[in-house]
């Protein structure tokens, strides 16, 4: 199969007709063979009936149904997991991202050999103070931070191999950060194309100025995970083991001064009246504390239990 195509969505029942039309028109243009999964998570519209029809209608055309509203992460995950195309392409449902840009992404990953080729939205259509500027400051920092320089993290359309997507784990919010989880997989060829920007045709947006937040944490988190998931003692532990050993010589440095002191005779405060002797006990406690987190985090990453991170209420031709 050529493609596989996910789009995620929640309540988006005025643009899937729509969308479905100009998907099958693009597919039939360039005869790829190809299957459509919809992954509706928790709409509370008429979008699982629009979609369900399409799937009884159309055998290429597929459907997840979602318990209630579990994220944008978790849906991206569901369609990973039952992609059969060699190139995956994921996009919004709210139709700000075209279909007529799919053959070239195709195409940069069958003919150009990229792994992973995200779109960038060059001209936006979107509120420039709660949106662009917010988003340009988001991706500088994502591209400082992650190393993978892209212009436009948070595009929805993107063009996967079947590879990647089976062997990254999209968790959370980090729907944002695929390319950065691509990269610590070991996908280094990641390329980028301006993609048309459609202004909003039906419904709103559903997300806010929070998002940005967000995504800033989940930006620190990536960070941290992609330097010490694996092995949290090597920070915890460095750190807590420097912490201790400072906080005891300079302990054992104040107990050897005043046994000098004594020793010549001469008047020496308490221990305990010195206020460095309570910022090495601080630092040893502090220390041992850290070095605890992270031997406790090795434990957890040893045993811990893959729960679902979804339920999937219906499907269709699946």
């Amino acid at each position: 199969m050529n493609l596989t195509i996910l789009i995620p969505l929640l309540n988006e029942a005025e643009s899937l007709p729509e969308l479905y039309r100009w998907i099958t028109k693009v597919m039939q243009q360039n005869n790829y063979s190809y299957e459509v999964v919809f992954i509706d998570d928790g709409s509370s519209d008429e979008s699982w009936d629009i979609i369900d029809d399409f799937s009884k209608s159309d055998t290429n055309v597929k459907g997840i149904r979602f318990q209630k509203n579990f994220g944008k992460s978790q849906a991206l995950h569901a369609g990973f997991a039952i992609a059969n195309g060699d190139v995956v392409i994921t996009m919004d449902a709210d139709l700000q991202d075209s279909p007529d840009e799919i053959p070239d992404l195709y195409n940069m990953i069958v003919n150009q050999n990229f792994d992973l080729v995200s779109g960038w939205k060059k001209k936006r259509y979107d509120s420039i103070v709660s949106k662009n500027l917010p988003s340009k400051l988001f991706n500088w920092a994502a591209r400082k931070t992650s190393g993978v320089q892209l212009n436009d993290f948070n595009c929805g359309l993107k063009a996967y191999s079947n590879k990647v997507v089976k062997n990254i784990d999209v968790y959370g919010e980090m729907h944002r950060y695929i390319p950065v989880l691509a990269k610590n997989a070991g996908f280094n060829k990641i390329g980028e194309k301006v993609v048309q920007h459609q202004a909003r045709k039906y419904g709103v947006s559903k997300f806010g100025m929070s998002r940005f937040v967000n995504g800033f944490l989940d930006l620190i988190t990536i960070w941290f995970l992609s330097k010490f998931g694996k092995r949290p003692m090597h920070l915890f532990g460095a750190l807590g083991v420097i912490m201790f050993i400072v906080g005891f010589c300079s302990a054992a440095f104040i107990g050897v001064y005043k046994l000098y002191k004594l020793s010549m005779h001469e008047s020496a405060v308490l221990v305990t009246n010195n206020p460095w002797f309570y910022i090495s006990l601080t630092a040893m406690i502090l220390g041992t504390q850290l070095f605890l987190a992270g031997f406790l985090g090795e434990i957890i990453l040893r045993t811990k239990n893959n729960e679902p991170r979804y339920k999937i209420t219906t499907k269709s031709n699946l």
